[in-house]
């Protein structure tokens, strides 16, 4: 098992509408194209309070980049993203890590 670690760096004032546009766009869409959400997290103490964290499971490498492309061209989700995106982008940029666990690991 392979977990992808996402960090969405939100513009100033746009993680509402980031987190507005995961639930009501995205993760209907991901359901559609087999993408499984462990879960998502925002910052409560720390560095950034503009950031969003999630965490993606995959069986391969081969698996993620099958799904997600096929997310990431499908015309239903280009709209949304345009249509959410219309007042200026939603992430200033991203941060992506591929993890795999350790041999202690309770996750695997």
């Amino acid at each position: 098992m392979i977990h992808e670690l996402r960090i969405y760096h939100a513009m100033p004032g746009r993680l509402p509408d980031l987190n507005r546009r995961f639930e009501t766009v995205t993760l209907k869409l991901w359901e559609k194209h087999g993408v499984r959400q462990l879960a998502f997290w925002t910052v409560l103490v720390g560095d950034s309070s503009n950031d969003l964290y999630y965490v993606l499971e995959w069986d391969s490498l081969a698996e993620r980049e099958r799904i997600w492309n096929g997310f990431a061209t499908d015309p239903e989700w280009l709209a949304a993203k345009a249509e959410t995106e219309r007042n200026g982008p939603l992430i200033s940029h991203l941060s992506n890590l591929f993890l795999a666990p350790t041999a202690y690991s309770k996750l695997r």
